[in-house]
């Protein structure tokens, strides 16, 4: 049977399809990877290759359908639409294969038909239904010595989430006709290490297994889907922003450990005392963005109500002389259980504050919610986080990356 298919690795597609070398001129063999012993071999050809539907024991099944785009064919008179791959945030925006001068109906083309037929398995309301549903893989031609043929870079598992007819033009006579395009959210496939085994499709290629059988093999994320759904998709989309987020106990000292006791007994010493645990989030803003080489000068602490979300004021200085500007750090603190998470909207509190230039720092006893992180992130908010240590309790900052809303934050 075959091997592995990683996101973002580009294999060789030859003409010749022959599946025993595992490399060809330097990059993995597909035909090598997606080989079935005694079965078709998987193919590219087009850009929606559906493979044979199996009349398995428990019920008729398509293993999968095979999606390339050529990038290097957008806006041609063959290929006139573009399609998008946002492989980071998990999203491909793939168009049909109707084109000007067919005419037969635009769901009744080869491909269309079956990626409308595929849609219907990804709408199905029951586990049951949606374990036989068709996975996608999806590919897209890449240059390799000044080439445009003949190499596919692998870009993830998807489920399609809408299907919509729209008007298109193209042709030599740049006349209009309908299309379908289609909304596919990529599956994540962080458990795999991003990878899809070609064992899975395999299975579902087999007539004497069943779907729940195959199911065992597939991505957990994509088990997670056939089990709860679309409504599932948020969380199982893939999305790269995730590299820079830290797991909840990753944030928390080890338990029994000398910082675990460090945090407990600051936690407990300001508990009620807002102002004064004030002071010391400012005293570790200083040690940890001074810390990272830059010249930091701590300021104020705000009211002791009314701030507007923010608890002390600092400044940091970047460069000198002529070189040299000064930032405005507006920081937040919060000493809240240390079993306690801080959310996004928290945090947004201090954002909102922020001007052009201007930097926010939160500092907290507890730790940060992944749900918040992912949406500093999306929104540019944050950096990725690095783990620091300041007065023996663990402390997490997050660098500016955009000019206008900067955050950071320590704890």
């Amino acid at each position: 049977m075959g091997g592995n298919l990683c996101v973002g690795q580009v294999f060789r597609y030859a003409s010749g399809k022959d599946p025993k070398p595992p490399a060809l001129d330097g990059y993995a063999n597909f035909h090598h990877v997606t080989h079935s012993p005694d079965l078709k071999r998987a193919l590219l050809e087009s850009g929606i290759n559906g493979m044979a539907k199996v009349s398995a024991i428990d019920g008729e099944r398509r293993p999968v359908i095979l999606i390339r785009s050529s990038p290097w064919k957008a806006g041609t008179e063959q290929t006139p639409w573009h399609d998008v791959f946002d492989l980071d945030n998990g999203h491909v925006r793939y168009f049909g294969d109707h084109k000007a001068g067919i005419t037969a109906a635009p769901g009744t083309t080869t491909g269309n038909a079956a990626l409308l037929d595929a849609f219907n398995g990804h709408q199905a309301p029951t586990p049951e239904e949606r374990a036989s549903a068709t996975p996608l893989l999806l590919f897209r031609a890449v240059s390799r010595n000044g080439k445009p043929k003949g190499h596919v870079e692998f870009c993830g598992l998807g489920v399609i989430e809408r299907a919509e007819r729209l008007v298109q033009w193209g042709g030599r006579e740049r006349t209009t006709f309908t299309n379908y395009v289609y909304d596919i959210a990529l599956i994540d496939l962080t458990a795999e290490s991003d990878k899809v085994s070609w064992d899975w499709i395999h299975t579902r290629r087999d007539k004497v297994a069943t779907a729940t059988q195959a199911l065992d093999l597939a991505p957990l994320a994509w088990q997670e889907w056939v089990k709860h759904g679309n409504s599932a998709l948020p969380r199982l989309r893939r999305r790269v922003a995730r590299a820079k987020v830290s797991k909840v106990r990753d944030q928390r000292p080890a338990a029994g450990s000398s910082e675990a006791a460090d945090l407990e007994t600051i936690y407990r010493r300001f508990d009620g005392h807002k102002h004064d645990f004030e002071a010391l989030a400012s005293a570790v803003a200083a040690r940890v963005m001074g810390g990272s080489g830059h010249s930091y000068v701590e300021g104020w602490l705000t009211r002791r109500s009314g701030d507007g979300g923010a608890d002390f004021v600092g400044r940091l200085d970047l460069g000198s002389g002529l070189a040299g500007t000064s930032l405005v750090v507006l920081g937040q603190a919060k000493c809240i259980k240390p079993d306690s998470l801080v959310s996004a909207e928290q945090i947004a509190r201090v954002v909102a504050r922020l001007r052009r230039g201007w930097i926010g720092v939160y500092v907290t006893t507890g730790a940060y919610s992944e749900p918040a992180q992912m949406e500093m992130v999306e929104d540019q908010y944050l950096d990725r986080p690095h783990q620091r240590h300041a007065s023996g309790s663990g402390a997490q900052e997050h660098g500016p990356r955009r000019p206008r809303r900067q955050s950071a934050g320590v704890h």
